[in-house]
């Protein structure tokens, strides 16, 4: 990485005419790139009425159809890749819990670009050269792992790739290699903090300065939360598998603002979430991204079921996203109101005695969906009378978010744990 200009990138300070004439350019090629190398991209175009001739600006992105989980399942395992598979170095997969797994496949042209926007965002975060990184995202077929493994090695981070679980020997490594940074979920890394003070530690007193937390979404009372347990700058990470990985954006730990999106790689729209069509900056609705540069999956249009709003920018040059609470696909409709599980936890971060762990679970009482909600109190506060404790939280729900749930205060301790994603809500409805 450059010295020249506070060790950014050119493109982290250009100018907006010139990120969008990079873009245009890119765009051509990617759309190009797609047609003519995936049979997939090429019959969409095609039922579409479009050619990547069609494309001549930005704003003609929008001629073109767009790209769901579906068409990456329909094509498994390797019916997206636009190179022959003895070009692709490296394979990542989801976990095909709800249907087969989405394949994704990368050039070694694709992991030097994925190193380097890792390191671009570990350096936005607050991350230096030398610095020691303590990686606790899942190694494997997820990206988390090694996306932020090779970023780190980029950057010049000695790094290292302890992967997810085994809590006590995470926190004897954090106490006896004492990293400056963290790479986890921020979910793991409260139980982490839960256990070390369960032995005793602080976690204010570690080494950790910077905690690059993402993979799920957490709300700034999360962040707030985390900063004071762990007295670190929280930052946010985004990404995934489909689009690159992590690093699509980052926030910069200066404004912490909302995710950059590194804008040389990756072109965003916001789209109406129930089908219309694309909305301008500002307007809150669903994240769609394009590659511009990957060689061995170009992904275009991809609808990412995230819901937020696109922002002018402030850190860097580059367009910034509001931080992601929700996703269409977590949406819980609930006699008549949308409701997130990010509501919820902002509503028990707010409240000194509950613990920051919580359970939704969703079932169905005759033909009525029925909301529950599974909280710990403070340790600080077990003494109190869990049922008034439950009684008084749910006329908090009602009164704050308009619904009427069941409340269930736990023992402390008593809920499940995250060494990894956070499962927030359990849906027990009978299938269909």
């Amino acid at each position: 990485m450059s010295d020249k200009k506070n060790q950014l990138h050119d493109i982290e300070n250009a100018s907006r005419d010139e990120i969008a004439a990079l873009q245009t350019s890119r765009l051509k090629w990617s759309l190009n790139h797609a047609y003519s190398n995936v049979e997939h991209y090429r019959q969409k175009f095609d039922t579409a009425g479009v050619h990547p001739d069609d494309f001549r600006e930005l704003s003609d992105i929008a001629k073109f159809p767009t790209t769901t989980k579906q068409d990456l399942r329909d094509t498994y395992p390797f019916g997206m890749f636009a190179v022959p598979r003895e070009q692709v170095v490296r394979v990542h997969a989801s976990s095909g819990t709800t249907g087969k797994p989405t394949v994704v496949g990368y050039t070694a042209s694709d992991i030097n670009v994925w190193s380097n926007i890792m390191a671009r965002s570990i350096y936005a975060s607050g991350g230096r050269p030398g610095d020691i990184l303590h990686n606790a995202y899942g190694y494997g077929l997820f990206t988390g792992g090694l996306g932020a493994h090779y970023g780190a090695e980029r950057l010049g981070c000695t790094t290292i790739p302890v992967s997810g679980g085994q809590t006590l020997r995470q926190i004897q490594l954090i106490q006896d290699f004492k990293p400056r940074i963290i790479t986890v979920t921020p979910s793991y890394m409260l139980n982490i903090a839960e256990v070390m003070r369960s032995e005793g530690i602080d976690p204010r007193e570690t080494s950790l300065k910077i905690g690059i937390f993402g993979a799920e979404p957490w709300s700034e009372e999360m962040r707030t939360s985390l900063e004071d347990i762990c007295g670190l700058d929280a930052v946010d990470i985004y990404g995934l598998s489909e689009v690159m990985g992590p690093g699509v954006a980052n926030e910069c730990v200066e404004a912490k603002d909302g995710p950059v999106i590194w804008e040389d790689h990756f072109y965003p729209e916001i789209m109406d979430p129930d089908g219309g069509g694309p909305l301008p900056d500002g307007e809150f609705g669903e994240l769609v991204f394009t590659s511009l540069t990957k060689e061995a999956l170009p992904i275009i249009r991809y609808r990412t079921r995230d819901l937020t709003r696109l922002l002018p920018p402030t850190a860097r040059s580059m367009r910034r996203f509001e931080k992601i609470t929700g996703r269409s696909d977590d949406m819980i409709i609930l006699r008549g109101v949308n409701i997130f599980p990010s509501q919820f936890e902002a509503l028990l971060l707010s409240d000194t005695r509950l613990s920051p762990h919580y359970q939704l679970e969703l079932n169905k009482e005759g033909t009525l969906d029925v909301l529950s909600l599974k909280v710990e109190p403070q340790i600080s506060s077990s003494t109190q009378d869990p049922v008034q404790l439950s009684a008084e939280l749910q006329e908090t729900v009602k009164q704050r978010l308009g619904v009427s749930i069941e409340v269930w205060v736990q023992e402390p301790g008593s809920l499940q744990r995250s060494e990894g994603k956070a499962v927030r809500l359990l849906d027990l409805r009978p299938k269909s």
